[in-house]
C-alpha cells in the first residue's frame, strides 16, 4: 500500500515538472483549420442581423435595382429575405457565388483606387453561409425561368434547380448565428434589432430616391418602411420620417475645388430652429456609400449646441462627393467607416457653412399660440401606433408541381403584377409609415363648391394615435384634446353591437373566407375590379363592395375605441348639407328648391347637434357646440377617406338613420361610415385610355390664316385645336395612383386579416372566378 502511494506522488511531481517546463517554453504555433478561420472572419463582417441586411441591400443597389423589399423574422435571427428587381446572377456564377473573395466589382488591387460600387471584398455572402443557411433565387434578362441554389460554409450544396422567379434576385438567410451560441444569446432582443434594420432602410430610402424600398416583419400586413421612387428628396424624407421632419428642413450646400487644400462637393438638408428631437439623426453618404463619420457628427453637434441650445439634437442629411482616389474604403470589416484625405479641412468648411446657415435663418423661428378653453373634457391624449398583426393562417398548403406554380408570391411584394411593367414614379401616399401620419388633399374646385372651399381646400388631417406623446402634432385651429383609446380587444358593452357582430359571424361564407385569407393581389383589371389569385385560380373582386363591407365590420369591431382624424379647420354642418343637397338636385335653377334645402339643412344640423355626444362617444365623430364637424374616426390605420365625400356622408347621417331603435341606429351609422370610407373611384375620370378625352378642350388657333375647318371654308370661328389640361390631368393621375396604392397596400392586407365575407358576396358579383391557371397552362402547351 505504501509503494502505491509513493508511485502516485512521483507521477504528480512529474506532471508538475512538465507544466513548469511548458510555462517557460514559448507556446506552439498551429495553423488553424480553414473552417475556424472562416467562422472568425464571418463574425467580424456579420456582427448583427442589420449587418447582413446592409450587405444584401448594397448588393441589390449595385445590381441597379429599382425596387428592394426586405422581410425580417425575429429581428433577423430566424429569417432575412431581400428581394430586388436588378440584373440578377448568371447561372455560370452560382457555383462560386458564396466562396470567399469572389466578386464582380474589381479584379486588381489598383481597382480600389477608383471603386464606385458598394461591395468589393466578396466576403459578405460567404460570411453569411458560415453563420446561417443561405438560399438564392435569381433570374437574368432573357431567361425563361430562374434558378435556386442553397449554400453552406461557402459551398453550394447541390446543383441549381430551375424554378419560377420574378425579375432580379431573392436571397434568404435563415437561422443566423445558429452555430454561435454566445453571439445568438446577446441578440435575443429582436425588437431592438428590427428597429436597427428599419432605421437602415429609412436611410437608404432618403438617399436613393429613385429606388422604392419596403421593410416589414414576416407575416405583418403593412410595411414599417415604404417609399416609392420620387425625384424629390423632401418627399422621400416626408414618406419615411414624417411631415414634422420634412417641413423643418433647410437646404445646404458646400464645395471646394482647390487641389492644394481639399476637393469635395456637399449638398444636404439640416433641421431649422423649429425642429426638436430627443436625439440627433445624422444620415451621411460619401460617394453614395452609407458611412459613419464621428468627427463630422460631433462638430455639427457643437454648432447646434452653441447656436440653438434648446434644439441641439438636429436632423442632418448630407451627401458628400469626393474624388475616388481621396477615399480609402477598406478600413473597416463592415465598411461603415472610410478614411478621407484632408478630412480636417473638409469638416471645418462644412461646419462653417452650417453655422452661417443657422445664424442667418433665425427669422424662420415660429411660435405657437394656444387658447385654453374652459372645458372639463380638455385633456391631452397620448399616442400609440397600432400594428396590424396577422392571425395564424392555419395549416401549410401542400406543395404543387412546377406546372401548377404561379409567378406571384403572397409573401413577397416584388411578385406583384407591377414587377412585369414599366415602373412609373409617383407619390401615391403623401403620408409616412411611421407613428405619425399627416396627409393633405385638395378639393376639386367647381361652381357649386366655392362656398365651402375655405373649409375643405387643402384640408390637413392629423392622425392622433394614443400613448406616444412626443409624436403629438398640435393643430393650430382646433382643441388639442384627444379621447384616450381603450383596449380594442375588449368586447362591446352593448348587446345590440354584440348582436350585429354575431350576425357577421353567422353569415360568413366559409369558402370565401378561405379564398380571402390566402389570396395574392395581382393588379387592377379596371376602375372597379381587382385581380387576385387563390391557389391556381384567378378571381375578380369588386373593390367598392369589398371595402364597404370591410369598413362596416371594422366600425362595429372598433365601436367606442376609435382613434381620431382631426380637421385643421372645422367644417360647418349646414354648409356641408347644402353642398350635398345641391349635388343631388336635379333642377338647380328652381328657386323654391333653395328654401327647401335651407330648411332640410337646418333640421339635420339641429338633429346631429343633439346626437353629438353619442356620435363622439361611440363613433369618434365630433361635432362642436357651434355645429361644426371637427373630427372623424380612424377605421383602418394608415388610411384616410376621400374628403370630397364628406358632404354626402353628413347628409346620410341626417337623413338615413333610424334614431329610435338602438340596434338599427348603430347599424345605420356603421353602414354610413363604411360607405364613406370605402375606396370609391375618384370623382375625376380615369385619365388612362379613353378617359384622356375628358381632359381635352378645344381652343382657337393663334394663327388661322392658312388653316381650314373640316367643312372647307376659311371662317376663323370654326378653327380650333385640341389641348390637354395638364394641371387637371396631373391631379387625376395622382388621385388614381393613390387609390390603386391604397387597394394593394391597405385594402387587401386588411381584408386578409379582418374581413368575414357574407354569403351574399358569393352571388352578387363581388367575387367572380375568371380563370384556372392549370387550364391556361394546358392551352399554352397545346399552342
Amino acid at each position: 500500500m505504501a509503494e502505491d502511494d509513493d508511485a502516485m506522488v512521483m507521477e504528480v511531481e512529474e506532471v508538475e515538472e512538465e507544466e513548469e517546463r511548458a510555462q517557460k517554453e514559448p507556446p506552439v504555433i498551429r495553423r488553424l483549420e480553414e473552417s475556424v478561420v472562416n467562422r472568425i472572419a464571418a463574425g467580424e463582417v456579420i456582427q448583427r442581423p442589420v449587418s447582413a441586411v446592409k450587405e444584401l441591400v448594397e448588393n441589390s443597389l449595385d445590381a441597379r435595382s429599382s425596387s428592394i423589399n426586405v422581410v425580417v423574422k425575429d429581428g433577423g435571427l430566424k429569417l432575412i429575405q431581400v428581394s430586388d428587381d436588378g440584373h440578377g446572377i448568371r447561372y455560370e456564377d452560382l457555383r462560386i457565388l458564396c466562396e470567399r473573395h469572389t466578386t464582380s466589382k474589381l479584379s486588381t488591387f489598383e481597382d480600389l483606387q477608383s471603386i464606385k460600387s458598394m461591395g468589393f471584398r466578396g466576403e459578405a455572402l460567404a460570411s453569411m453561409t458560415y453563420v446561417g443557411h443561405v438560399s438564392v433565387t435569381t433570374i437574368t434578362k432573357g431567361q425563361l425561368h430562374g434558378y435556386r441554389a442553397s449554400y453552406k460554409d461557402g459551398v453550394m450544396e447541390h446543383e441549381p434547380k430551375a424554378c419560377a422567379a420574378v425579375k432580379g434576385t431573392q436571397i434568404m438567410v435563415e437561422n443566423l448565428f445558429y452555430n454561435m451560441a454566445a453571439r445568438r444569446k446577446t441578440l435575443q432582443n429582436s425588437a431592438d434589432d428590427y428597429s436597427k434594420i428599419v432605421d437602415l432602410l429609412s436611410r437608404f430610402a432618403i438617399h436613393h430616391t429613385h429606388v422604392s424600398f419596403s421593410c416589414r416583419k414576416h407575416g405583418a400586413a403593412r410595411a414599417d418602411v415604404h417609399s416609392v421612387g420620387t425625384a424629390s428628396r423632401i418627399d422621400a424624407i416626408r414618406s419615411v420620417y414624417g411631415v414634422s421632419v420634412a417641413q423643418n428642413l433647410m437646404k445646404i450646400e458646400a464645395s471646394d475645388d482647390d487641389p492644394s487644400s481639399s476637393v469635395f462637393k456637399m449638398d444636404g438638408l439640416i433641421s431649422n430652429f423649429n425642429f426638436v428631437a430627443k436625439k440627433i439623426t445624422m444620415v451621411l453618404f460619401i460617394n453614395d456609400r452609407l458611412v459613419d463619420w464621428t468627427a463630422l457628427k460631433r462638430s455639427l453637434e457643437v454648432v447646434y449646441s452653441a447656436t440653438l441650445p434648446k434644439a441641439s439634437k438636429p436632423f442632418i442629411y448630407m451627401s458628400i462627393v469626393l474624388p475616388a482616389e481621396h477615399v480609402d474604403v477598406n478600413i473597416h470589416p463592415t465598411k461603415r467607416e472610410v478614411s478621407i484625405l484632408n478630412q480636417e479641412i473638409i469638416i471645418e468648411k462644412i461646419q462653417s457653412v452650417v453655422e452661417l446657415k443657422l445664424r442667418n435663418s433665425n427669422d424662420t423661428r415660429t411660435f405657437q399660440e394656444q387658447t385654453i378653453e374652459p372645458s372639463s373634457s380638455c385633456q391631452v391624449g397620448s399616442l400609440k401606433d397600432s400594428d396590424l398583426n396577422p392571425s395564424p393562417s392555419g395549416s401549410k398548403p401542400p406543395k404543387v408541381p412546377v406546372h401548377k406554380m404561379v409567378r406571384t408570391d403572397s409573401s413577397d411584394p416584388a411578385g406583384r403584377l407591377h414587377a412585369y411593367m414599366q415602373a412609373k414614379p409617383h407619390n401615391p401616399l403623401e403620408g409616412s409609415s411611421s407613428l405619425t401620419t399627416v396627409r393633405s388633399r385638395e378639393v376639386v374646385p367647381c361652381h357649386d363648391k366655392q362656398a365651402l372651399s375655405y373649409v375643405l381646400n387643402q384640408c390637413i388631417l392629423l392622425l392622433y394615435v394614443p400613448n406616444d406623446s412626443h409624436k403629438l402634432i398640435k393643430a393650430t385651429n382646433c382643441r388639442s384634446s384627444v379621447r384616450q383609446r381603450r383596449n380594442p380587444k375588449e368586447t362591446a358593452d352593448l348587446t345590440s353591437i354584440q348582436d350585429l357582430i354575431d350576425e357577421i359571424e353567422s353569415k360568413c361564407h366559409s369558402g370565401l373566407l378561405d379564398v380571402v385569407r390566402h389570396c395574392t393581389y395581382v393588379g387592377m383589371a379596371d376602375d372597379v375590379f381587382a385581380l387576385f389569385q387563390h391557389d391556381t385560380h384567378l378571381y375578380l373582386a369588386n373593390v367598392v363592395n369589398l371595402s364597404k363591407e370591410l369598413m362596416y365590420q371594422q366600425v362595429l369591431r372598433r365601436f367606442a375605441h376609435f382613434n381620431a382624424i382631426q380637421l385643421s379647420d372645422p367644417a360647418p354642418l349646414k354648409e356641408l348639407l347644402l353642398l350635398a343637397l345641391k349635388e343631388e338636385d336635379l333642377d338647380p335653377e328652381y328657386e323654391e328648391n333653395d328654401e327647401l334645402k335651407e330648411k332640410i339643412a337646418e333640421m339635420n344640423t339641429d338633429l346631429l347637434r343633439q346626437k353629438a355626444e353619442m356620435l363622439e362617444e361611440y363613433f369618434g365623430i365630433q361635432i362642436d357646440i357651434h355645429g361644426n364637424l371637427s373630427r372623424l374616426p380612424v377605421v383602418l390605420d394608415q388610411y384616410t377617406p376621400d374628403m370630397d365625400r364628406v358632404p354626402e356622408f353628413v347628409l346620410c347621417l341626417g337623413n338615413d338613420i333610424d334614431w329610435e331603435s338602438e340596434k338599427n341606429c348603430f347599424q345605420g351609422i356603421s353602414a354610413a361610415v363604411g360607405n364613406f370610407y370605402a375606396i370609391h373611384p375618384p370623382m375625376l375620370p380615369n385619365p388612362s385610355g379613353d378617359g384622356l378625352k375628358f381632359y381635352e378642350k378645344k381652343r382657337p388657333y393663334k394663327n388661322t390664316e392658312d388653316r381650314e375647318n373640316p367643312s372647307g371654308d376659311t371662317r376663323d370661328d370654326g378653327i380650333k385645336e385640341t389641348v390637354i389640361e395638364h394641371e387637371l390631368l396631373s391631379e387625376a393621375e395622382t388621385a388614381w395612383a393613390q387609390r390603386e396604392w391604397s387597394i394593394q397596400h391597405v385594402l387587401f392586407p386588411a381584408m386578409k386579416l379582418f374581413l368575414k365575407p357574407p354569403t351574399s358576396m358569393a352571388t352578387n358579383g363581388t367575387f367572380v372566378r375568371v380563370a384556372s391557371l392549370e387550364k391556361l397552362y394546358r392551352i399554352f402547351e397545346r399552342c
